[in-house]
């Protein structure tokens, strides 16, 4: 496996937005990009439906640690970030779905033409957003028949790079991905 790029300066200036739902986050694929990016100098923002804390679980069930939002993803600005990540657990980007204020959000990003990375089950937000179209894309394996329904191509890769349609996507499968998911979203960003 790829470890992740850990050069302390070299997203100096950069920022990273991870949204997610208020709860039911996958803790390692929230903590994971988010540790790689700021090990290599960029600011992690958090953006969640509430600016209030975020619980994060380890394999669904699991309570894992507590996050705080920076902002309300309503309050968020496409513009201020360099990066999107949609993280995944199962109920986060379910929630995400039904949150229009984040679905917006996902899509005024995608029309900025800035790279989104998303793992497991995170496409979910992207699915809803109606912004896979065309695209290749790696995710938990149960969200192969929406993702193809969306108009997209699944695979099974550890990492999946798909720059169609003038924005550039980085998606994985799983926990055991997230370095060289991390890994991925440090280089796009250099």
């Amino acid at each position: 496996m790829t470890q992740p790029t850990t050069t302390s300066d070299v997203l100096r200036g950069r920022t990273v937005a991870f949204l997610m739902a208020n709860s039911g986050v996958e803790e390692i694929e929230l903590t994971g990009p988010r540790d790689a990016v700021t090990d290599a100098g960029a600011t992690a923002v958090l953006l969640a439906p509430e600016k209030a804390t975020i619980q994060a679980f380890e394999n669904d069930t699991d309570t894992a640690g507590t996050f705080h939002a920076d902002h309300a993803v309503a309050d968020a600005d496409p513009a201020d970030y360099d990066l999107l990540v949609l993280p995944g657990g199962t109920t986060n980007p379910d929630a995400l779905r039904l949150d229009q204020e984040a679905v917006d959000f996902v899509r005024r990003f995608v029309r900025t033409g800035k790279p989104v990375a998303a793992i497991c089950h995170g496409p979910w937000t992207l699915v809803e957003a109606g912004v896979l179209s065309g695209k290749t894309l790696a995710s938990w394996p149960s969200l192969k028949t929406d993702i193809t329904n969306a108009g997209s191509e699944w695979v099974d890769v550890e990492v999946q790079v798909c720059p169609a349609n003038g924005w550039t996507l980085i998606t994985s499968r799983n926990p055991d991905d997230v370095p060289a998911f991390a890994d991925t979203i440090v280089k796009t960003l250099t």
